[in-house]
């Protein structure tokens, strides 16, 4: 069955509807620090040339993706995790468990921190708290991040913030395309101008600013929450050895037209898939999730391309992908 894009009805070995690709609309954040990347070379339709995220899968307050086509056509993704579980394997949670976007940051974004589960719940009215990972999807040349710092105690963490000793106290550290970032909660980081990444979190938007560069938005400097972030900011930081996977070992440990495992932990999978012709795989997931970063193809007879993200439901069985593509998909962790 042949039912376009968009009204993807597929059909199992016995002529029976399986469950449909969920596609979905993305939604665009503006920020001081955004690009024009998302529209130039995603071919999104940007609200203007200072577009930051793209929030490709979601079901947060903040940005709601709604599904394009199908039996579920125009319905947000909150929707049916509330009234559809059984997309979703009946998975536990009040929430969509995942939020996945891309980041375009065209300058620096502010130095911050998030909290984790606990001190969200009894600080930030119920939030999940946020851990996050990034798959580098694009750098200009000599690019850095910030991960870490590197005050010894919490004493002198204190001091380095309020005497303003950035270049002290911050772990800048080189970045190349392909690269995996896991960012725990607790971890001081920041994406630099330049860098483009494709992020899985928490479906959490809780950020602590730490530092902002002193910049203006609407003619004021932006908040910073201090207080919160000393609480909460890891000391001494994780070596960040241990937290940045390099695209050279990535590949030397990747299969072509197989799932690839970069991360696994309390909160997703994420994994990498690159296709040379034909992949075929089984969605053994409650969900999966998958994102076209580069390429284009089939999955299913279906035509996919560079920038399209959709959810392929519990029970959706066998996967056909065609083409060439690298697409990042994942997943929760199943407990």
């Amino acid at each position: 069955m042949n039912c376009g894009k968009h009204a993807c009805c597929m059909e199992d070995d016995s002529g029976s509807n399986s469950r449909e690709i969920l596609f979905m609309q993305p939604v665009f954040k503006q920020s001081v620090w955004g690009g024009s990347r998302l529209s130039e070379e995603w071919g999104y339709e940007t609200p203007s040339s200072h577009t930051g995220e793209c929030w490709a899968v979601s079901a947060h307050p903040h940005g709601d993706c709604i599904v394009d086509g199908g039996l579920f056509n125009k319905k947000h993704l909150s929707e049916l995790w509330k009234n559809a579980p059984e997309l979703f394997g009946n998975a536990h949670g009040d929430r969509f468990p995942l939020l996945v976007k891309i980041i375009d940051a065209e300058s620096d974004l502010s130095i911050q921190v998030h909290p984790d589960d606990k001190y969200a719940a009894e600080n930030e009215d119920g939030s999940l708290g946020k851990t996050e990972c990034w798959y580098v999807l694009d750098v200009s040349e000599g690019a850095e991040l910030i991960i870490g710092h590197n005050a010894g105690s919490r004493a002198e963490l204190a001091d380095m913030i309020k005497n303003g000793q950035w270049e002290k106290l911050l772990r800048h550290v080189p970045v190349g395309k392909g690269d995996f970032i896991q960012i725990n909660p607790g971890t001081v980081h920041a994406i630099k101008g330049g860098i483009e990444v494709l992020e899985t979190q928490q479906n959490s938007d809780i950020t602590y600013r730490v530092y902002d560069y002193g910049r203006l938005s609407d003619g004021a400097p932006r908040s910073l929450q201090l207080e919160k972030s000393l609480d909460v900011i890891t000391v001494p930081a994780v070596n960040a050895d241990e937290i940045v996977l390099r695209a050279e070992k990535i590949a030397k440990s990747s299969e072509k037209n197989k799932l690839n495992l970069l991360i696994s932990c309390d909160y997703y999978r994420v994994w990498r898939l690159e296709t040379d012709g034909y992949a075929e795989l089984e969605q053994v997931y409650p969900f999966l999730i998958m994102s076209v970063i580069d390429g284009e193809g089939f999955i299913n007879d279906i035509s996919i391309k560079k920038g399209d993200h959709f959810i392929l439901p519990n029970g959706f069985g066998n996967v056909r992908l065609k083409g060439r593509m690298k697409i990042i998909a994942s997943s929760i962790n199943e407990k």
